[in-house]
């Protein structure tokens, strides 16, 4: 019989900064050797559950803690952070948060330098180690030299070295990273359990990419309680994800809009083992009752970001290979691509904090080759992947504020833009907070806030939604809609390939630094070829479609689509 592993009893925690408890009477137990997948939308409690377990709380975050909770059947409450880091190993979401050493054999050495095992050992396991997590060969590697898949290999290498850690907790393991990188993330982490046996929590918003792999349970957090505690294919058969705004697999969420049954027995927790009864065939073979438009923006004009054959290299690298293409005013645009491909180097290009060796930016049909990065930011707003590169002020309105007071706005202006900013981006109820005290997804919206509120002409978003629930991805992108139905040229790098359908008619995809595709989402998420290029991965609807026998599933992608933002909608 499995033992328990973690155990909440009747435990209540509230941060001292807050007025009511982020978890509340939870009883939770997890048993060794599961696969646990946690999820619930932002505030629900779920970072603070991962915090108790690993220390966070109550040692670096203060608060009252009422109730139990034990690891290995010892109360966390008398042990101390060090003996519970050596229990519960944490692969951050933000993993540059993470690296202590220069290289990569360096970071994973770290531990075990600080414990003194001697070098002959200490090489042995760091060998053993990296081949597990197959980041072996780039031992001599700067972690600046790696992409973002392999920076979390080597993160979770330098927990794995620790051979006395049984618990392995994931933060958001696939937030930042293109979608094949992610199922490799995925099959890694399935390949580590069944070598190692230990257990895997997780938690994630894109819950579709995590059950890639088979999880014992999934446990659903919502106001910091448990309201949902179960397998994966009972979960997907209830409307429990939807009742608290939780993104559930598009291809069961097809299911529902058709009014089809969705039930344990057909195995819906991934695409390829969905079984799909003639009935229920037929009756996604049938339109939907309302009319839809695969239109969500409007019609462009003039060309307002004109790059011409434009190349930039790093140390001798070309990182972007003669990349040409035109943006036009009110434009949405999607550019996709595998992690490493230029797209974050190519909007550092066009905002100038990299400088390039050859080709044109014209904007409105100038040249900006000469102007400084200040002259173009008052076109050009750029928000950074990693909120923490962004931020320079302690307290949420102060970071807002800040691009407003340095243009000299007066005191009362700043506060009625500030405030309304904040309202859109669902961050107003936290104006008064610490930036310290906000979750990644939150630090991410105090990134967008401070630069929507300058009114750029062009917004560059770099995984705008990463981190992000369903409502605050719902309200921030139907607010960025709004800006772009008055004009606002907008432009996102994006691993979310649903976004990109949702919200965009056009994508740039890249891959090694060249434009290797300009064409309508649909067509791209539907191209086997361009797919495996650029990282990317085959909407599950497409293979719904095909798996209904249907003869056009494109048109059933853009009619899914179009209803379901009606759908969330009316969530505002």
């Amino acid at each position: 019989m499995k033992q328990p592993v973690i155990q909440f009893e009747q435990f209540t925690f509230k941060y001292h900064s807050q007025t009511e408890p982020s978890l509340i009477d939870m009883d939770l137990t997890i048993y060794e050797g599961e696969k646990v997948l946690i999820v619930g939308p932002s505030g629900s409690g779920k970072s603070t559950l991962a915090h108790c377990l690993n220390g966070l709380v109550p040692f670096s975050y203060k608060g009252n803690m009422t109730g139990n909770l034990l690891i290995k059947g010892t109360p966390t409450a008398s042990l101390d952070i060090f003996t519970l880091s050596k229990r519960v190993g944490t692969v951050l979401q933000d993993t540059d948060g993470q690296f202590i050493g220069l290289s990569v054999g360096e970071d994973i050495a770290f531990t075990l330098e600080n414990e003194l095992v001697p070098q002959k050992k200490m090489h042995d396991i760091v060998e053993k180690t990296a081949k597990l997590v197959d980041i072996h060969h780039q031992m001599n590697y700067s972690i600046h030299e790696l992409s973002g898949g392999q920076k979390q290999r080597v993160s979770l290498a330098g927990v794995m070295v620790d051979e006395e850690i049984d618990i392995l907790l994931f933060d958001e393991p696939l937030a930042n990273l293109d979608p094949a990188t992610g199922k490799y993330a995925m099959e890694l982490i399935e390949r580590v359990h069944t070598d190692t046996n230990k257990t895997i929590i997780m938690i994630e918003h894109r819950i579709e990419d995590a059950l890639h792999i088979p999880f014992d349970r999934i446990i659903v957090v919502n106001e910091g309680c448990i309201v949902a505690d179960m397998t994966p294919d009972a979960l997907l058969a209830s409307d429990i994800l939807s009742d608290v705004h939780i993104r559930e697999p598009l291809y069961t969420k097809a299911l529902k809009y058709h009014q089809c049954l969705v039930t344990e027995e057909m195995q819906p927790a991934h695409i390829d083992t969905l079984h799909i009864s003639n009935q229920t065939k037929l009756a996604l073979q049938q339109k939907m009752d309302e009319d839809f438009s695969t239109s969500t923006q409007p019609r462009a004009n003039h060309t307002v970001l004109d790059v011409k054959d434009v190349t930039f290299s790093y140390d001798k690298k070309k990182i972007i290979d003669s990349i040409s293409f035109q943006i036009k005013a009110g434009e949405m645009v999607a550019i996709i691509g595998k992690n490493g491909a230029g797209k974050s180097t190519l909007s550092k290009v066009i905002c100038g904090f990299e400088k390039y060796s050859d080709g044109t930016i014209m904007f409105h049909d100038q040249d900006i080759r000469d102007k400084t990065i200040f002259e173009r930011a008052k076109h050009v707003g750029y928000v950074l992947q990693n909120p923490n590169h962004m931020i320079s002020k302690h307290m949420i309105y102060d970071e807002v504020a800040l691009g407003l007071v340095q243009r000299g706005l007066t005191e009362e202006e700043i506060k009625e833009r500030v405030y309304e900013t904040l309202r859109i981006c669902g961050l107003y109820p936290y104006r008064n907070w610490p930036i310290s005290a906000l979750s990644f997804g939150q630090k991410k919206r105090v990134t967008i806030a401070s630069i929507l509120v300058l009114n750029p002409s062009i917004l560059i978003l770099d995984e705008p939604t990463a981190g992000q629930d369903l409502r605050h991805y719902t309200e921030m992108m139907e607010f960025l809609l709004t800006l772009n139905r008055q004009g606002i040229t907008i432009i996102f790098i994006t691993h979310d390939m649903h976004l990109m359908l949702e919200y965009t008619n056009r994508a740039l995809v890249l891959a090694d630094g060249k434009l290797i595709a300009d064409k309508a989402p649909v067509d791209i998420l539907t191209d086997d070829q361009i797919i495996a290029k650029a990282n990317l991965k085959r909407t599950s609807l497409f293979d719904l479609a095909i798996k209904s026998g249907m003869t056009h599933p494109k048109a059933f992608i853009e009619q899914f689509i179009s209803h379901d933002r009606k759908v969330r909608k009316t969530w505002q």
